[in-house]
């Protein structure tokens, strides 16, 4: 795991400067953003968007302590996937190595403290988030069931300039079968280290409407009441 900054502090001094943190992490095409969304409307917190951070941290990272990250440089449209296995690429996750969660704590620390702020990125495990928890409660990670999944990624990328935009003029169906088998072995992944940390698990699958999962969030996150 790459550790994060040194002038972020040591790990007690980490969790109580974000104590005021909430983290909704786990597998793509959850509705994490949609949640987060409707989460931010109704108790006015501020949003730190995990997937648009990326691209400042493409130029902050060094192969020396970023080397999967800093392999991302200048990669084509669908490069990450051509010639590779499913279990290549996800091997290749910079954030299975922990090379971005000191990315999101460096952005995290120069944004105001005074109320609670909303992290909304997939790219995040259990392992490397447990250490920086005040309380469990902070954290949750929504996995959709295999069907949820493809229906929403069929869905996001049935447009074909979207579709280009991130996998190049690479056939879309090989893909589609590609990033679903790359994003089974992450939700695998974090489902073992979240049973190993006691934090929890939301299961999504279409049936609960998204207004009533964000209630159940806003309860275990405790917003609303004193933090």
């Amino acid at each position: 795991m790459a550790s994060p900054s040194p002038e972020t502090g040591t790990s007690r001094e980490l969790t109580d400067r974000l104590a005021h943190v909430r983290w909704i992490a786990g597998g793509t095409a959850a509705g994490k953003s949609t949640l987060t969304r409707v989460l931010a409307d109704q108790h006015g917190t501020d949003v730190y968007n995990g997937d648009r951070a990326e691209h400042s941290w493409l130029a902050r990272c060094t192969p020396q302590r970023h080397p999967h990250l800093s392999a991302m440089r200048g990669v084509s449209p669908g490069g990450m996937w051509e010639g590779r296995t499913p279990q290549e690429v996800f091997q290749a996750m910079a954030s299975l190595h922990g090379e971005t969660i000191g990315f999101v704590i460096e952005d995290l620390l120069t944004m105001p403290a005074d109320h609670i702020i909303l992290v909304d990125y997939f790219g995040i495990l259990p392992a490397h988030l447990a250490p920086l928890l005040y309380r469990p409660d902070q954290a949750v990670f929504l996995l959709p069931t295999p069907e949820f999944r493809q229906n929403a990624l069929r869905a996001r990328y049935a447009d074909p300039a979207r579709a280009r935009a991130n996998w190049g003029s690479n056939d879309p169906e090989t893909m589609l079968a590609m990033r679903l088998a790359r994003d089974a072995l992450w939700d695998e992944e974090v489902r073992s280290q979240a049973d190993g940390h006691a934090l929890n698990i939301i299961a999504v699958d279409g049936s609960t409407p998204a207004t009533d999962l964000a209630r159940q969030i806003a309860t275990h996150f405790g917003l609303g009441r004193s933090a």
